[in-house]
């Protein structure tokens, strides 16, 4: 049994069999399931767990995913990243570019910067930019022995009670909780089965990117290139892990049907980016061939998720689960950072009880929400020209604005240092 719409109660009277009330009078720490282990999930198992909750995580993937985008650290972030004491760590691994370059489709530098960076912002500014996958690993590394991880299982179903939440996992295992949080991403199951069908709160923008790791097989030094190619196409190639690899985007636009362009098989999505980026030049053909060799390999639609409300009763949204920015805001790490703090720090001031948390979690974070998600607006039109290419590849419009960034970052960064980020 599943709850597919928020309007309808899933509470019963009744309590399942072999669990017990929670809290158990206050003889036992309250028992939250995670979904997902990413960012979102591995940062408030990190504070539930110091806080004394006893925290599960579940995890689809066999281990902690690796590969995905750079990510940025900014503002309030950081602050919630120092108080778990990963600041020193975070800056030690951060890409550390210098700055990039604007190619054209022979590879001809056509304009350079050292003052920012597409995918990080201003270089040398107190912005972290990580790997998505190493940040996971050193926050993971470093919660307390308290948290459980599950891996290669997720929620098959799940069922509130009066004293909790009933899960079976696709394993067949089942289990009671006190709590359920769904941090599992953009195409969250949780909100799935707690909240209805994607499609009611699923915001696309037609425009979709692929992310996979090649060799750094053109010698780059902390830099980053962008082949801009006209009509919504773009490819961008960085160096990471001490230029050892490159971390290398595609991205598109088109207005066919969602479901066409999103097919689950990751086979079919590699055919899929193979055949949609075939035309474009410098060194996409060959970082088409090394895609089908490589494990850590991502594509997806971007998008937004806005909903009316992150919880139902015991189960509640985090991260992009509940308030996806889309990539193009640069914003989705430090807003899951800064919300699994406040969501993790609510429970600790209600003593676990979840009619008091959630909604003070919500209150707290709307605003912020809504301030970083409006950042696409200013943001979308940079990641490829309407305008068609020339004959060197690049759109007669892709040079302005390029030597130092614009009104967008400006909000970026207004946005991400407006919360005032409480003490728990």
């Amino acid at each position: 049994m599943t709850s597919t719409d928020p309007s309808k109660s899933t509470q019963t009277n009744s309590t399942p069999p072999n669990s017990t009330p929670p809290n158990g009078g206050g003889a036992r720490p309250v028992s939250v399931l995670v979904s997902g282990a990413g960012i979102a999930g591995t940062a408030l198992a990190y504070w539930l767990e110091r806080y004394g909750f006893r925290v599960t995580v579940v995890e689809r993937a066999p281990e902690l995913r690796g590969g995905g985008q750079p990510v940025d650290i900014r503002g309030d972030a950081l602050r919630v990243v120092e108080r778990m004491g990963l600041l020193e760590e975070v800056r030690a691994r951060r890409t550390g570019l210098r700055g990039m370059s604007l190619v054209d489709g022979e590879g001809r530098e056509l304009k350079r910067t050292t003052e920012w960076t597409a995918s990080g912002g201003p270089v040398g500014g107190p912005d972290v930019e990580i790997l998505r996958d190493e940040l996971a690993e050193l926050i993971a590394g470093a919660a307390g022995p308290g948290v459980e991880y599950r891996f290669g299982d997720s929620i098959d179903t799940l069922v509130q009670y009066r004293d909790g939440v009933q899960v079976r996992f696709r394993s067949g295992a089942e289990q009671s909780f006190d709590l359920v949080v769904g941090a599992d991403g953009l195409h969250s199951n949780t909100r799935r089965l707690v909240f209805g069908p994607e499609a009611d709160y699923l915001h696309p923008i037609n425009t979709y990117i692929a992310g996979w790791s090649v060799p750094n097989h053109l010698g780059l030094d902390r830099w980053e290139v962008i082949h801009p190619s006209g009509a919504g196409w773009h490819c961008m190639a960085m160096t990471v892990r001490d230029n050892t690899e490159l971390r290398v985007f595609v991205g598109f636009a088109t207005d066919e049907p969602l479901d066409r362009m999103l097919p689950r098989d990751r086979t079919e999505q590699r055919r899929l980016v193979a055949d949609r980026c075939a035309h474009l030049r410098w060194e996409v053909p060959r970082f088409l061939e090394a895609m089908w060799e490589t494990e850590a390999f991502h594509y997806d639609v971007v998008a937004q998720i806005r909903m009316d409300r992150w919880s139902n009763d015991r189960v509640a949204l985090l991260g992009d689960a509940g308030y996806c920015c889309s990539p193009f805001t640069g914003q989705g790490t430090s807003v899951a950072l800064t919300a699994a703090y406040v969501l993790a720090g609510e429970l600790r001031a209600a003593g676990g009880d979840h009619r008091t948390a959630f909604p003070a979690y919500e209150r707290r974070l709307r605003d912020h929400v809504a301030a970083n998600q409006a950042i696409l607006e200013l943001t979308a039109g940079l990641y490829g020209s309407d305008a068609e290419p020339g004959d060197d590849g690049v759109p007669g419009d892709a040079l302005a604005g390029f030597d130092l960034p614009g009104v967008e970052m400006e909000a970026a960064f207004r946005a991400a240092t407006a919360f005032d980020l409480p003490d728990y």
